[in-house]
């Protein structure tokens, strides 16, 4: 990410406006097709043709909110200079960047002018992807305490993933869809009606209804893929023929096929079976463990992967990057959610291959996540595979408590990977260890739940919740540390064909302000009312304009790449401290709530920084806060509390008027 953030949805990858939740959807599951989830009569990719493109802003429009989120952060002098700067711009190098962008962008009408930025900006940064990159989504635990049995969970959560993979290469997964009037859209009769529009056309017949299709773009690399190490810029792969799972235990590296060669998905009694065998095999973790490698500086590992190939490895290697995708079983439990977070996050190390584009972990205790490559896409697509296989696990599992493993013998099926490593390998993964440890040792996770209230009380006081999540951090941040600091909240530009992430600025000259009133009470509860009104009348601004990809971060940077690739000299703006300090994130902030999460979570962006999951729930506010020793999270995590608990009691205040 220069350094961005999970998810459409939780991360580095955007978030707000949520999509349709599955558990909300108006049509059911074939339930005795166990092939598939649903087969939606609208086809998925029926709305990807007619998508609108990503609009490329007006430079003044950038340049005008770039100052605007500059202010709270600058004192009068810097935001002089800064100003001058952004101004010369506007008038000189930048227009003629900005017209050549435009130009660029209309020769390119099968893309977003984004994406192949953001795409090199991922691929070519060398530091390790673990913490800087990958994030973490837990499941919530199935609902019946007996099914969360690890290899039943394991069992259950393959088929169902199986059946998301048929359901989209089919063509019948639900299309991703925002509707802002559901009634009259989250219906039978508008999905009959919209799929007799033509493709080139279907968009804007949703749009009549005030339905937002999303882009489906990145579902494809969900499955069978791998982000490849390579020199200065590393390669994302698919391997669609692949029908085999990878799975890590202890360190041990084990494939077998969850497709037959019709294409059909494997019994669901044999992959218990499989499962079991690997579970009960003894084997020891390896002396080397070969996860490790994946956590190295990706130059590193480029050269050492081509060694292990040479080292007649290729075939092993293939499978693993040709998996289905990657599973890892841990064998011990969940202790509490800071373990939770940091196994889910990092763990030791020793079960995980952190390339594939994802991986589903599951502890001794059936306790569940994903943890997700992010190069390839944004949380819109992991949070609905996440949603999918949490859905249709814990409503049609495919094996019960009273189910027994198929009696076949999986010592034939399961193939257990070796790899054959030189003294150069075993030093290298050794090495790789160390720095490993010495990196996730520094950092510390803590959580925090606010009982008092959540969104539905927000909403009765015509508040933004997210407006109040945000401000929170930033009162938090100022009780603490004294100051207002650069803040990154990630949002999703899916409504756009090939649409990444914007970025909300949260931190504002309305934060900053009412931040300083509440700490320093240097105001009565109308004014802080007042105050809190005004800021969740801006963040909702700055919201959509996120949303509808008008903000000014991705357009700077789409400047400033264009600059570079062009051979020429970086523009004095974005040598401006200014510029460099309001993109060293130090609260970096993404947000997701689902019926399917139960928490997620991802680590600092800057090494003093702040990484800030955080979920507004109907009755209640909680957040998982990662730093690194420059900071003292326990300390922010209370403050947070205490931040909620002074906004609450204003808003609870029977005295002063909304």
């Amino acid at each position: 990410m220069a350094r961005l953030l999970a998810s459409g949805g939780f991360w580095r990858g955007g978030s707000s406006p949520a999509p349709v939740s599955v558990f909300l959807r108006a049509y059911a599951s074939a339930s005795g097709d166990t092939e598939y989830l649903h087969r939606s009569i609208v086809p998925t990719m029926h709305f990807q043709k007619s998508l609108p493109r990503l609009p490329v802003p007006k430079l003044e429009d950038s340049i005008r909110r770039y100052l605007n989120a500059q202010k709270p952060l600058l004192d009068d002098d810097q935001f002089r200079r800064t100003e001058q700067l952004a101004q010369a711009f506007q008038s000189g190098e930048g227009k003629q960047l900005h017209e050549e962008l435009v130009l660029q962008d209309k020769q390119n009408k099968q893309t977003s002018y984004i994406s192949g930025p953001w795409f090199d900006m991922y691929l070519c940064a060398r530091e390790s992807i673990v913490l800087n990159y990958n994030p973490f989504m837990s499941f919530t635990p199935d609902p019946r305490p007996e099914y969360n049995d690890q290899l039943l969970r394991a069992t259950n959560i393959t088929v169902s993933a199986m059946r998301l993979l048929k359901t989209i290469r089919a063509g019948h997964l639900e299309p991703e869809i925002f509707h802002l009037n559901p009634a009259k859209s989250d219906t039978q009769k508008f999905r009959r009606l919209i799929r007799l529009v033509p493709s080139s056309l279907s968009w804007y017949g949703a749009y009549m209804v005030n339905a937002y299709p999303l882009d489906m773009s990145q579902y494809f690399r969900l499955f069978n893929s791998t982000r490849l190490p390579q020199l200065n810029k590393d390669e994302l792969v698919t391997d669609e023929k692949g029908r085999h799972v990878l799975v890590l235990r202890r360190g041990n590296f084990y494939v077998f096929d969850v497709l037959d060669r019709d294409g059909n998905i494997v019994k669901a009694s044999e992959i218990q079976a499989h499962l079991k065998h690997i579970l009960s095999d003894p084997s020891p973790a390896p002396e080397y463990p070969l996860g490790y490698l994946t956590s190295e500086e990706r130059n590193t590992w480029a050269r050492l992967r081509q060694k292990l190939v040479d080292n007649r490895n290729q075939e092993a290697v293939s499978k693993v990057d040709s998996a289905v995708f990657c599973m890892c079983l841990d064998d011990f439990p969940v202790q509490d959610r800071i373990q939770l977070s940091h196994n889910m996050l990092h763990g030791s190390g020793l079960n995980r291959w952190f390339d594939k584009s994802f991986s589903i972990i599951i502890t001794e205790d059936g306790t569940a996540a994903v943890n997700f490559e992010h190069s390839w896409g944004d949380g819109v697509a992991v949070l609905r595979f996440q949603n999918e296989v949490y859905k249709d696990s814990t409503e049609r599992p495919a094996v019960s408590p009273q189910s027994t493993p198929a009696a076949v013998d999986s010592s034939q099926a399961v193939q257990k990977l070796s790899f054959n490593l030189d003294e150069s390998l075993k030093a290298a993964v050794t090495k790789a260890r160390s720095a490993f440890e010495a990196a996730v040792s520094s950092l510390t996770i803590e959580t925090m739940e606010f009982k008092r209230g959540g969104k539905e009380f927000l909403k009765t006081q015509k508040l933004s919740p997210d407006a109040v999540a945000q401000l929170s951090f930033q009162m938090a941040f100022l009780r603490q540390y004294g100051q207002t600091t650069a803040t990154y909240e990630s949002c999703s530009t899916a409504a756009f064909k090939h649409g990444r992430t914007e970025t909300i600025r949260p931190a504002s000259v309305y934060t900053k302000q009412c931040s300083e009133a509440f700490v320093r009470r240097t105001a009565n509860a109308a004014e802080l009312r007042a105050m809190l009104n005004e800021c969740s009348k801006y963040h909702g601004q700055l919201t959509k304009e996120a949303a509808m990809g008008q903000g000014f971060d991705r357009h700077l940077f789409a400047l400033r790449y264009l600059a570079a690739a062009k051979g020429r000299s970086i523009p004095e703006l974005f040598q401006d401290p200014a510029y460099a300090r309001i993109n060293h994130n130090v609260l970096s902030t993404s947000t997701l709530t689902s019926p399917a999460v139960q928490l997620g979570g991802f680590a600092p962006v800057v090494s003093d920084g702040f990484g800030v999951g955080y979920g507004v729930h109907d009755d209640w506010i909680g957040c998982n806060v990662s730093a690194y020793p420059a900071r003292d999270v326990k300390q922010f995590v209370q403050a947070v509390h205490q931040s909620l608990e002074d906004i609450f009691k204003v808003l609870e205040d029977k005295s002063v008027t909304k």
